[in-house]
Parts: structure tokens; sequence; C-alpha cells
């Protein structure tokens, strides 16, 4: 039987490293990562709070502000705040240069603390989309999600079909693209930014409208279909066939997931209201509305969904207790200091070097990148244009509402690569296009919901 001190010590002796320090190296460096951590988490809400100051100055979303403050902190320009995954060393961090001049660190030390400080700050990120979707789902009414549920349905699906459909067709057609890696681009077409997209609506005052409600249901459910369709995409790059079993056990988690959360939810009110009435001590209200959060993203994350997806139906089964005005109101300085971390990474993230095309691998990428971005707008856009049954929607709204990829069309171009089933130009294509959807529709969602407002006021003078 294996003990893990022979385990240690055999690769201590393997690597020539003396096993105590094999040991203790990383409890030596733990004071230098959380200085990491502090230096990193100063950046970015300094970046946060100036750029959101300044988009609010110029009439413009906060949430993009701090998407444009993330990109010049990160890999684009200052290089602030960058990770690991996008190939980038510890050299290449100036927060990382100052630590090791301060501590005289050798390179494989300062390695070491920049790839653990960059995990902490990619989990503190997670927790902070968590947080919104909770918050997203606290704001928002079941009864008003059950009201435009099916009108939700067919705009995610037609989202999803349209981008997918258009796109992989126009890659094999036009650009002549192979049929595995066309599916794979035009499966990240598909996706939705839940946590941009509803930013946005409650920074408006629109999130509980009956277009903010339509758009939330769709990006939720489309959040799922994206699911769905990756795991068909991964599972084709990587065997060349469909895992048919394992999409119907995505599919059916999901709804059982899902409608489960919003049908037992008379059951947890009750609970969560029993509870509360008899805790004393302070966070007797908002510790165990966190605690009921994170088990249902546990849950979420478990049955391999979303995370976001358990953050926001626990969100949508608190909305109905008597506790909820109160919990609201608790939730948001947490909010206020997670979140920013999400946005702000998401904007680090985004090399907007692939947009210059005196870099010769970005030239082939740019003239498909083009045709990507048109048709994910338009495969997006026209999704408003589906909506029935609904009189007098903002359709345009609807449709701008779920353009943004953010950070899950990352994620399928990411997955993409580490399959080998995209090369770099089309690599490059697909990070352009979730960039520019990204930043795009904010300020479009502010002015098409503005121009209602404006006829409104046009139409009742």
């Amino acid at each position: 039987m294996f003990s893990i001190n022979a385990i240690a010590s055999t690769i201590s002796q393997i690597s020539d490293i003396p096993y105590p320090l094999l040991a203790t190296a990383e409890s030596e460096n733990a004071p230098i990562i959380l200085s990491g951590v502090l230096l990193t988490l100063i950046v970015i809400y300094l970046a946060s709070k100036l750029g959101s100051e300044v988009a609010k100055r110029l009439d413009l979303p906060p949430v993009l502000g701090e998407l444009v403050a993330g990109v010049i902190i990160g890999v684009t320009a200052l290089r602030l705040v960058i990770f690991p995954e996008g190939g980038f060393e510890a050299s290449d961090s100036l927060i990382m240069s100052v630590l090791q001049f301060i501590n005289q660190l050798s390179p494989e030390a300062v390695n070491q603390v920049f790839e653990t400080q960059s995990e902490v700050i990619s989990v503190l990120s997670e927790l902070g989309v968590i947080i919104l979707l909770f918050e997203i789902g606290l704001e928002s009414n079941v009864q008003q999600l059950k009201e435009v549920g099916i009108q939700a349905f067919v705009v995610a699906f037609i989202g999803v079909i349209a981008p997918f459909a258009g796109g992989t067709i126009g890659l094999m057609y036009f650009f002549h693209v192979a049929a595995i890696p066309a599916i794979f681009a035009g499966a990240a077409l598909t996706a939705t930014s839940i946590g941009i997209t509803s930013k946005v609506l409650a920074e408006i005052g629109q999130l509980k409208s009956k277009e903010g409600q339509i758009i939330v249901g769709a990006a939720v459910i489309d959040d799922v279909l994206g699911i769905i369709v990756l795991a068909v995409v991964a599972s084709l790059a990587k065997t060349g066939e469909v895992d048919i079993t394992n999409v119907f056990i995505l599919l059916v988690s999901a709804i059982a997931f899902l409608f489960g959360s919003i049908l037992l939810g008379g059951i947890f009110n009750k609970a969560f209201v029993g509870i509360v009435s008899k805790l004393k001590t302070r966070g007797n209200i908002v510790i165990p509305a966190f605690i009921f959060a994170y088990i249902m993203a546990f849950i979420g994350n478990a049955i391999h969904l979303e995370a976001i997806l358990g953050a926001f139906a626990a969100g949508l089964v608190l909305d109905e207790t008597d506790v909820r005005k109160e919990l609201d109101e608790l939730v948001k300085p947490v909010a206020d200091l997670l979140v920013p971390i999400f946005f702000v990474t998401v904007g680090a993230k985004a090399d907007l070097n692939v947009l210059n095309p005196m870099i010769p691998e970005n030239r082939s990428g740019l003239l498909i990148a083009a045709f990507l971005l048109t048709v994910a707008i338009i495969g997006k856009v026209i999704t408003g244009w589906v909506v029935f049954g609904v009189p007098d929607v903002n359709r345009l709204a609807i449709g701008i509402g779920m353009v943004p990829r953010g950070e899950v069309g990352l994620v399928f171009a990411g997955i993409g690569t580490a399959s080998g089933a995209i090369d770099k130009p089309l690599e490059v294509a697909i990070i352009i296009m979730v960039i520019l959807t990204t930043f795009l529709a904010p300020p479009f969602l502010r002015i098409a919901f503005g121009k209602t407002k404006e006829e409104e006021v046009a139409v009742s003078s």
C-alpha cells in the first residue's frame, strides 16, 4: 500500500529536490502569493471604479466602463492583470516583476506565485458572477418569467439555431472550412452572456420590464442549450461521433433542475423563513441565503450544467419570500465587492491585439471574423421578431440583449483550440467576434431602450 510520504520521497529523489523543500515550497511562498492577490485586487478595484465612473459620465452603461478598464490593465495594454491560460508567464506581468524584485524570487518561485495568485483571482471572478446571477434572480420575478416562458424559449431556440446554422454553413461554403472546425465555430456563435446582459438591464432599470424578463429567461435557456451544443461538438471533435447518451442526460438534468427549482420553491421558501426566524445573530438572513445559493450552484456544477444557473434559480426561489427586500439590500454590498472582479477580468483576458492586421497570423482571421461578427449579430437580433403574444414589446431591444457572447464564447474558443478542432486563424476570428459582441451590445442595448422612452414621451405630448 502506497503512502503519501513514500510518493513524495520518490518524487524528491527523481527531481533531485530535497524532500523537506518539496513539502514546504508552497507554504514559504504563501505570504508572497497573498501580496500578489492583494496588489491585483487593488488594481482591479481602481480600474473598475474609474472605468464605471467615466462610463456613467458619458451616459454609457457602467459595466462597459469596467470591461474597457479591464482591457487597459490586461493583456492588450498594461499587462497588470494577466493569466497563465492565455500563454503568459510571470515575466510578462508587471505585478509579478515587482514582487520578484522586492522578494528576490527565483524564476521558478515567481512562476509558482503567478500561477497560484491567478487561480485565486479566477476563483474570485467565478464567485462574482455566481453572486451576480443570484442577485439577478432576486430582482427577477417567478410569475413574470412564467408569463414569458414560452416566448423566452422561442427566443433562445432561434438564438441558438440561427447563428449556429448560418455560421457553420457559411464557413464551409464561403471559406471552405472543414466540417468539424466549422461546426465548432458555429457552436461558439450560439452563446449569450447572461451576466453582461442582465447587469446592463439592471443598470438601466429594465430588468423587470417585459423585454428584460424575456431576455433573462431566454439567456438562461440559451445557456443550457449552449452547454448541450458544446457537449455535442466536443465529443464530435474528440471521437468523430456524438455521444447521444451524454446529450440526453444533460438535457434531462437541465430540465429537471430548472423546473424542479421553481416548482419546489414554495417548500424552500417556508424552510428558509423558518430558519431565519430562529437565528438571532448577525447575518441571520444573508448567511442562510448564501448557503442556499452556493448549494444550488454546487448542484448545477455537479450535474455538468453551470454554477451560475444554480445561483440564478436560488435567487428566483428566495424572491418569493417575505424577507426578499431586506435580503436584496444585504446582497448588494457583497455583489459590489466581487462582481467587478468578474467584469474587469473578462476585459483583461480580451486580447485586442488580434485586431492588428500588421500581425501576419491575424490577417486570414480578420475576414472570417467579419463574417462571424455579422452572423453573430444578425442571428441574435432577429430573435426579437419571433416574440408573439406580447403587445407593444421592444423587439430590437430583445434582439440586442441576446448579442453579447462574453466569457461563454471564450470558453468555446478555448475548448476548440485545446481539442485541436480549430486552427489559429479561426481561433482569432472567434475571439474577435466574442470581443466585439461583448463591447458593442451594452451601449446599443441602452440606445434601443432609450429610443422607446423618447417615443413614449413624444406620443404622450
